[in-house]
C-alpha cells in the first residue's frame, strides 16, 4: 500500500473515532448545497465517477479546506444521529458515496453509506456510547436492519 493510501485509511479512521466521541459531524455547505467531488477509485455503470459528498471529524479540518470551489462554503454541524439516519442511508440509497476527511488536496477515504453506519456502529458499541434516534430503536435495531438490507 502507498504511504498516502495509509494515510488516508488512518485519517478516516481518526474520522469513526472522533464522531462517535464528539457525536458531530461536519460538512460544508453553501446556498447550493454540500461539498462534493468525484471519487478516484469507483464508477457507476456508465463508466461516470460515483459522487461523494464530504464530512469531517473536525471544524478545523473541514475550515481547511475552504478554498477553489468549495471557498464560499460554510463549515456545518452535523449530529452524529442524525448523519446516521439521514445522511448515510440517504447518500447510499441514491448511489452516492461520504467521503472522510478530505484535505486541501481533495484526497480522502471513499466509503459506502452503510458501511461507513456499520464502523460506527462498532467504535460506538465498542466505547458504550449510546445514540437516540428517530426511525431505530436503538444501536442494536440500526445494525440488526442495515445488515438485512445489505443481504438483499
Amino acid at each position: 500500500m502507498f504511504k498516502n493510501h495509509i494515510d488516508i485509511k488512518l485519517k478516516h479512521q481518526n474520522f469513526v473515532k472522533r464522531v462517535c466521541e464528539t457525536k458531530i459531524v461536519y460538512g460544508l455547505e453553501c446556498e447550493d448545497g454540500f461539498a462534493t467531488s468525484s471519487s478516484n477509485e469507483f464508477e457507476d455503470d456508465n463508466g461516470e465517477p460515483v459522487g461523494i459528498i464530504c464530512f469531517w471529524s473536525d471544524k478545523v479540518l473541514a475550515r481547511s479546506c475552504k478554498k477553489n470551489d468549495w471557498k464560499d462554503y460554510e463549515v456545518t454541524e452535523i449530529d452524529l444521529n442524525t448523519f446516521i439516519e439521514n445522511w448515510c442511508i440517504g447518500l447510499d440509497n441514491d448511489g452516492l458515496l461520504v467521503g472522510t476527511n478530505f484535505d486541501q488536496n481533495m484526497f480522502g477515504f471513499e466509503i459506502e453509506g452503510y458501511e461507513l453506519i456499520l464502523e460506527l456502529i462498532h467504535e460506538l458499541k465498542t466505547n458504550n456510547i449510546i445514540l437516540d434516534f428517530q426511525k431505530f430503536k436503538n444501536l442494536n435495531d440500526l445494525e440488526i436492519q442495515l445488515n438485512a438490507i445489505m443481504k438483499l
